[in-house]
């Protein structure tokens, strides 16, 4: 290296540090620390390697960075207006303006500023994913490693390698200690996934104090184990150690990457280096002086120096725009001499469906016998996976009970020795299934994974993030209740639909019938900004004669009327829609009017017009019953007041499923009886 470029090399470095600093300082909060020890990292993989175009964020081909410890993400809003990353529009598109300005980080952790204390995807260009929860990131950068593989092995053609992307995560102690962490690493080294570096900070300090109070493993070790490339690097401030362990990285053709990298949390600081008081908090006006000081940094607050942009300019600005340039042109002649599969990206980057694809959702015929909504799930989804290319996914070990396979001709099982089947065999790892599903929507695919119901307990962090990001990840939730009998309260599902249900933005659909199973899969495809979890029956549920699929789109509708104003009106979800239909048998016999609602999304009934509402569920109807296999919560805003509640306050047990509904009173007979 020549003395100027190790002058301008340190000058980028140290311009990352001080932003970092006085960033939390202005905003009175945030962690100052781990981008003090960080900046080398990030500005050697930015500066050297990271294939990106800060031009065009949004390009399909570029690297994907993830800044897995949220905490530290001044760390990453600092090098986004280093980079000038430019703006985008609501489309993803190119617009005059940064990403990330001078302003914004001045107003870091403020509601005016895309800076947010952890970085939230979709308030500026260069986040690629919601961070804060340790170890979701490392999740998601699975998926994107998976994605990456699948688009190169779906979409590459000779002389036309379009799908070449690496995806990077920086990662703290937190992150490798969480079991997400762990499950994400276990998955990504047995997929042997070699477009993936994690890049390990190992500063060994805690909030808590020093890391060998809780933590004491063989990380390097352990990821060997896991099937992983190892690398450490014993100084964050060495260049030379850095920029070797990334080209080894690059050279790695059969494994997963990790790099650890020895840091001291808050650099620089005389007082506060190496120290727990770095991590979480401002340095404080004296000691940000004296820190400077020892970086020989000799400029107000929030000062670029002369030099500093230029230089990212000539390097990943320059090394971004010459590879789009050359990925434009061949994709221009790729579309030519494949229109068809040119026309599948441009709707992934558009976030699209292919036209008509609603046409492949099949309808039911009427059925007493019926079939368990999970049976009908599978039929469904198998053929919307035939309409839909990029549609893929899989099961935590539990595809043949959740009926999640794809059985279409040639779909095949995305594995090591073969990256373009789409049923994953995510193992049982329900957590990093849902990280590395929000990953792969990140990355513009329509992922669904399944589990049973009762495991949204094991990955409802990042249902929660999908939601957050806004991804339509589609979750394939069956054995629904305690209709799954044998299995017993540890297996049966209670409290689970109130806590789907309590999460802003998810859609949480439980169809009575296989018709309304369509429906749910129509409306959860149709919407392209937020998660669903398809609810489903272990149990046959009978093919109901009434049953809509326009209506059931709706939330709710009613499936079974009367004449005149009802003097009952009866609401379930899922199979108990079927004991209310018998109950509303046992009233009209008796003589009273019953109207039977169905309900199989409250989310998208309460986004219907009031005159809609109102026509289902009229107000001067006031005596209500609902009924469902879970507890009470939540019900109470369709019941009012004076309506009752047939359900669970109770775990269930372990017996035959129709034992369980007459011992824990779910029948029709408790229907009618609360309704008359």
């Amino acid at each position: 290296m020549t003395t100027s470029t190790i002058e301008i090399d340190q000058l980028a470095i140290n311009t990352i540090r001080t932003l970092s600093m006085d960033a939390v300082q202005e905003a009175n909060s945030g962690h100052p620390g781990t981008p003090m020890a960080l900046a080398p990292l990030t500005y050697s993989l930015w500066a050297k390697f990271l294939n990106y175009d800060p031009a065009n964020p949004n390009w399909m081909g570029r690297d994907r960075f993830v800044l897995s410890c949220g905490h530290a993400s001044m760390l990453l809003y600092s090098v986004l207006h280093l980079a000038e990353v430019s703006k985008v529009d609501a489309d993803g598109n190119p617009i005059d303006g940064p990403a990330i300005s001078l302003e914004d980080i001045r107003n870091f952790r403020q509601l005016v500023s895309p800076c947010a204390g952890h970085p939230e995807f979709g308030y500026a260009a260069g986040i690629e994913t919601t961070t804060g929860p340790l170890g979701q990131g490392l999740g998601n950068s699975v998926g994107m490693a998976i994605a990456g593989k699948w688009l190169a092995a779906t979409y590459d053609k000779p002389g036309y390698e379009l799908f070449g992307f690496d995806t990077y995560a920086v990662c703290s102690d937190g992150d490798v200690m969480e079991g997400i962490g762990c499950e994400a690493a276990s998955l990504a080294g047995h997929l042997k996934l070699s477009n993936l570096c994690w890049v390990y900070d190992d500063n060994e300090i805690t909030i808590e104090g020093r890391t060998d109070l809780a933590f004491s493993e063989d990380v390097a070790g352990r990821f060997e184990s896991l099937g992983w490339s190892v690398i450490t690097v014993e100084d964050a401030n060495d260049l030379g150690a850095l920029e070797a362990a990334y080209a080894k990285f690059k050279s790695t053709t059969d494994k997963p990457t990790l790099i650890i990298v020895k840091s001291i949390i808050g650099f620089g600081a005389p007082n506060k280096q190496d120290t727990s008081s770095a991590h979480g908090s401002p340095l404080g006006d004296e000691e940000i002086k004296l820190t400077k000081e020892n970086y020989g940094w000799d400029y107000d607050k929030f000062t670029v120096p002369d030099g500093v942009l230029e230089h990212f300019r000539s390097t990943v600005g320059k090394r971004g725009s010459d590879s789009y340039a050359e990925w434009t042109e061949k994709f221009s002649a790729y579309k030519s001499e494949f229109p068809e599969l040119a026309t599948q990206l441009e709707q992934m980057q558009a976030n699209e469906l292919p036209e008509g694809w609603e046409s492949s959702l099949p309808e039911f015929p009427a059925d007493a016998k019926g079939m368990a909504s999970r049976a009908s799930s599978g039929k469904v989804l198998n053929s919307v996976c035939g309409s839909i290319p990029w549609m893929i996914g899989g099961s935590a070990d539990l595809a043949g009970s959740n009926k999640s396979n794809n059985d279409a001709p040639g779909a095949g099982d995305f594995l090591a020795s073969d990256y373009s089947g789409k049923n994953f065999h995510f193992g049982i790892r329900e957590h990093a299934m849902a990280a590395a599903s929000n990953g792969m929507s990140l990355c513009g695919l329509r992922p669904y994974c399944a589990t049973f119901f009762v495991f949204t307990d094991y990955l409802r962090p990042s249902l929660r993030l999908s939601s957050i990001m806004h991804q339509p990840v589609l979750y394939i939730m069956t054995h629904d209740s305690i209709g799954l009998g044998e299995d017993g309260p540890t297996h049966q599902p209670v409290e689970h639909l109130a806590a789907c249900r309590s999460i802003p933005g998810v859609l949480v659909m439980r169809p009575a019938d296989a018709n309304e199973v369509s429906a749910c899969y129509r409306a959860a495809l149709s919407d392209k900004k937020r998660p669903s979890v398809l609810v489903l029956s272990r149990q046959n549920l009978p093919t109901l004669e009434a049953a809509s699929t326009t209506d059931a789109i709706k939330g709710a509708y009613v499936l079974q009327d009367c004449d005149g104003t009802p003097d009952a009106i009866l609401m379930a979800t899922g199979s108990e829609v079927q004991i209310c239909v018998e109950a509303a048998e046992k009233l009209t016999a008796a003589g009273k009017k019953v109207r039977v609602v169905s309900v199989p999304c409250w989310e998208l009934f309460d986004e219907q017009s009031a005159e809609y509402r109102e026509s289902v569920l009229p107000a001067a109807v006031t005596n209500r019953v609902a009924c469902e296999a879970g507890i009470k919560m939540g019900w109470e805003k369709y019941l009012g007041a004076e309506g009752s509640f047939v359900g669970m306050d109770s775990f269930g047990a372990s017996g035959p499923f129709e034992e369980l509904y007459e011992k824990f009173g779910i029948t029709p007979d408790a229907v009618a009886k609360a309704a008359s």
